[in-house]
């Protein structure tokens, strides 16, 4: 998918290639020096590799346009299918494959936080510093400060006031008791009765409310500890193969109100944590992409700072540096500080005018595969203050993969790059984003095509939905999007990732992960639902913030994900049937009211997401909804949405007229929602001036035509015809 340049971009020419001055400076600068490779090398083998992969993206790239197009012939003159003609249909043209025989991946040098650990999983933008340094730290966090600052902890008019308010900080101490009994239960008693923790002979004692004295259900849990034996400062428990720090502090405003003065418990939170170049990324040209590869190399280096303004103070932020203890046995223990990190590459789609080879733009996937890795080399060279991967290895988690063909060629395109930048073989692993159609139909073929990368699969039900409208739009009209969610398909999709992973051996080499928590101010029932993301086998899930890491860490004491797995049986011939129930309306009747309101919320949250998308380049935020809810929205929701209304009009459950009416309203909502923020451009009154609100209407009125559905054409396209209006 081409696009036109932001603004006239100055080249520097290396052979067949022409790179952007400033994405050549940055490489050339900073980081070409300390990984072995010369620039001239560098380019010169990159562009020795090109021809044959691009060919190969093209062809990819038509096969999804021709199946759609043999889908939609299929499907329009139908109103419902037979589900086992479909199985013959779409495996007679090439959409639906033979399952291979069963085979174990071959991945190694994995690290144990990816194979071995289970626990939250972070997604942020990477163009933003600071959501990048949060998220990197947020390996360990406050149990203290997520249960005080969120709706865990009941909200009374005390705890709105200015200041420390004691009785909410007693509520977070009984709380957060309960918790210590699961994740380092007594011999006898409870934490709740405990006013003294003390090292006796390389053991934890805990003395109880009544004098009584016991230790640890299972005494090897004490781990470590910091300060001295008399008076540890922090004692270290491990439980479910993740940590947790009981710190003290009589000092301290909490510790004086606790009986045994513990101030805190810190957990290990989000073990590992994805920086992401893609769908909460707005980076459309050179100078866009220069700035999430910064980013990336500062995270590598360990010198990446952020600073934040606060009332008349200014605040740094950096990377955190490991944490030190003295272990029971009486030896230095150290602990990452900081999640494991991924760096999601963009998609096969895009293409970029970043770097042309014979004066073409590129694939941006392509260019993404080189630059990062590249980066990434410092880390396996040892060339930063920290280690990222202990093992040896650059995790790239690659989304919006087309079925097992498009995953073979990202494995090509792995080894390609490995060759490029004289990295051993199969360094470069890759995460599999189960999140299109096609690959969760084909998931176990898809697994095999990448057996020796594959570190990673994870459910996406926002972009596996906006795919599911798209590849059926012919069929009919789709139900409501909370219909949508109760349909046989989603648990079948949810069922069946799991249990290929399970069966193609991913279990204790790779993760097996779940999607997001889209409410981040709404943790408690995050709490209530997000343990059965464990319960299901899943070693990781997604959550929107570090509070929510820490406080999804707890589900990992609760349950042990890899016991659970052993107990599990994982079936998934009866599966493919369900994944094949298409979600439609079918004979459900909706009242005017109810179409209504589902298109009013759907335009809400596309204009809400599209206006800062294109007028502030932000690619992911909390965005306020239709009942003013603040849910995270990225371009995954928004491709559902817009793909739900072009399916509406198509089968006429809406008209033109009511949608254009809806826009009109909902601007004027989206504009109040935002009229607190100064950097807001607003589209109303005059919405067709207005680039984010065309870009709203084209979603939607040309959204069946979209390739695959993805919004990323019309999104660019728009944020950069704004880019050049400004310069």
């Amino acid at each position: 998918m081409q696009l036109t340049p932001t603004t006239q971009v100055e080249y520097v020419q290396k052979g067949r290639l022409k790179v952007a001055k400033k994405l050549d400076q940055f490489i050339t600068q900073d980081v070409l020096p300390g990984v072995e490779l010369t620039a001239d090398d560098l380019w010169a083998k990159f562009a020795n590799a090109l021809p044959e992969l691009l060919s190969i993206n093209q062809s990819l790239l038509e096969k999804r346009v021709s199946l759609q197009q043999q889908i939609d012939q299929y499907c329009s003159p139908r109103q419902s299918i037979n589900v086992q003609e479909y199985k013959t249909f779409l495996t007679d043209i090439g959409y639906l494959q033979a399952n291979p025989d069963d085979f174990q991946i071959n991945t190694t040098k994995i690290d144990p936080e990816i194979a071995t650990m289970a626990g939250p999983q972070l997604v942020v933008p990477i163009n933003n510093a600071r959501f990048a340094l949060n998220a990197a730290n947020a390996r360990w966090g406050s149990l203290y400060d997520a249960l005080y600052g969120s709706d865990i902890i009941e909200q009374t008019a005390s705890s709105k006031t200015k200041g420390y308010d004691a009785d909410r900080g007693q509520k977070v101490i009984d709380y957060a008791r309960k918790w210590l009994d699961i994740i380092a239960p007594l011999q006898t008693g409870s934490h709740i009765q405990s006013k003294k923790y003390v090292i006796d002979n390389g053991k934890l004692l805990v003395t109880l409310v009544d004098d009584t004295v016991v230790g640890l259900k299972t005494p090897s849990q004490f781990a470590g500890f910091q300060g001295t034996i008399e008076q540890p400062i922090c004692i270290l428990i491990k439980h479910n193969n993740i940590h947790a720090e009981i710190q003290f502090d009589q000092q301290s405003v909490i510790g004086q109100q606790d009986t045994a003065h513990i101030k805190d418990i810190f957990l290990e939170s989000a073990l590992t944590t994805i920086m992401d170049c893609e769908d909460s990324v707005a980076a459309v040209d050179a100078a866009d992409k220069t700035l999430v590869y910064k980013n990336w190399l500062g995270l590598i280096k360990g010198d990446l700072t952020a600073t934040i303004t606060s009332g008349s103070k200014q605040i740094t932020r950096s990377l955190n540096p490991d944490r030190q203890y003295v272990s029971a046995a009486g030896e230095t223990l150290s602990l990452s500080g900081r999640s494991l990190m991924f760096i999601r590459n963009v998609g096969h789609l895009m293409t970029t005018d970043a770097i042309l080879f014979d004066d073409k733009p590129i694939y941006e996937g392509i260019m993404d595969a080189l630059v990062t890795s590249l980066i990434s080399k410092h880390d396996l060279l040892g060339n930063g203050l920290f280690k990222n991967s202990q093992a040896g290895s650059i995790y790239i988690v690659k989304p919006k993969m087309h079925g097992p063909e498009e995953v073979a060629f990202a494995d090509l395109l792995f080894s390609k790059i490995e060759s490029v930048l004289s990295l051993p073989s199969h360094s470069l692993k890759i995460g599999l984003m189960d999140e299109e159609r096609r690959t969760s139909l084909n998931l176990k073929a898809c697994i095999q095509a990448a057996r020796d990368r594959v570190v990673f699969i994870n459910t996406g039900f926002l972009d596996r939905t906006g795919d599911e409208i798209h590849t059926s739009m012919q069929l009919g009209a789709f139900a409501t999007k909370a219909t949508i969610k109760t349909r046989p398909w989603l648990n079948a999709y949810e069922q069946s990732n799991v249990a290929t992973g399970m069966n193609s051996g991913l279990s204790g080499k790779a993760q097996i992960g779940k999607g997001m928590w889209p409410i981040p101010d709404n943790m408690a029932d995050m709490m209530q639902a997000k343990i059965a993301h464990v319960r299901s086998g899943a070693n990781t899930a997604w959550v929107p913030s570090p509070t929510a890491a820490t406080l999804h860490a707890l589900h990992y004491h609760q349950e042990n994900v890899f016991d659970l797995r052993m107990n599990m049986t994982a079936p998934v011939d009866d599966l493919l049937e369900k994944m094949l129930d298409i979600p439609l309306l079918n004979d459900e009747k909706l009242s005017p009211e109810q179409i209504q309101r589902e298109l009013d919320n759907n335009v809400q949250g596309i204009l809400g997401y599209v206006v800062r998308w294109v007028n502030q380049g932000i690619g992911c935020s909390k965005v306020p909804d239709i009942n003013n809810v603040g849910l995270m929205e990225d371009r995954a929701t928004l491709r559902i949405s817009s793909q739900h209304i072009a399916n509406w009009l198509m089968h006429e459950v809406i008209t033109t007229e009511q949608v254009e009416h809806s826009m009109q309203t909902m601007a004027n909502l989206v504009d109040a929602q935002n009229s607190g923020d100064a950097e807001y451009t607003a589209m109303t009154p005059d919405t067709q001036s207005s680039l984010a609100f065309q870009a709203a209407q084209e979603l939607i009125f040309k959204g069946k035509d979209q390739p695959s559905g993805y919004t990323e054409p019309l999104l660019h396209a728009k944020r950069a015809e704004l880019k050049r209006s400004l310069n």
